[in-house]
């Protein structure tokens, strides 16, 4: 038994020797499957960390554009608010000059439209009852028979010049419109820089 005993210890160690060979290159396969993987997935893993990163540096950049752009939209509305305002009070200027400087103001526009002679003058009612026959006396000093409408209408400011149905608008608030062109880019350089 001896001998048989020594062809199965030597089968036995043969097997053994097939078996951990077996083993040992399945291990060997497994561990170049497993780096093989890992380098994918670290790969990835830094693909996903910098795509992530670049999105998030990107949606910092966009909305970074966009509070800036809503800033200079504020300091514009702000701007357009103080040049409108700026008109405004050159228009209520305008309007509470003395008496004796808006007449010659008002009288001064009338020269202006070219009268004549014959028209009338629309006025506000408070221009009308305040002003209203000393401006007469201003624009018929030279012989003019212009006169005063009993009409008045929804003015800030200034006169309508009015002859037949031909009407010459020289309010206050269209005088400072027609300026506002012109002047709102200088005004704002004076008022913001």
């Amino acid at each position: 038994m001896k001998g048989t005993e020594k062809i199965i210890a030597h089968i036995e160690a043969d097997a053994q020797a097939q078996a951990d060979a077996i083993l040992a290159a399945a291990r060997e396969k497994c561990d170049a499957v497993k780096a093989k993987y890992e380098e994918q997935a670290s790969r990835l893993y830094s693909d996903k960390i910098r795509d992530g990163v670049k999105a998030c540096q990107d949606q910092e950049d966009g909305a970074l554009r966009i509070s800036r752009m809503e800033a200079r939209k504020s300091v514009l509305a702000v701007k357009q608010e103080m040049v409108e305002k700026s008109f405004d009070l050159a228009t209520q200027k305008i309007v509470s000059l003395p008496d004796d400087r808006y007449v010659a103001f008002l009288a001064d526009l009338v020269k202006k439209a070219g009268p004549v002679g014959d028209e009338e003058i629309i006025l506000n009612p408070a221009d009308r009852a305040r002003i209203g026959e000393a401006l007469l006396k201003a624009v018929n000093a030279d012989g003019a028979k212009i006169t005063l409408s009993k009409e008045t209408r929804d003015l800030k400011g200034g006169l309508i010049l009015r002859r037949g149905s031909i009407e010459t608008n020289c309010s206050v608030e269209l005088l400072v419109e027609l300026c506002r062109g012109d002047l709102s880019a200088k005004l704002a350089d004076v008022l913001f820089d």
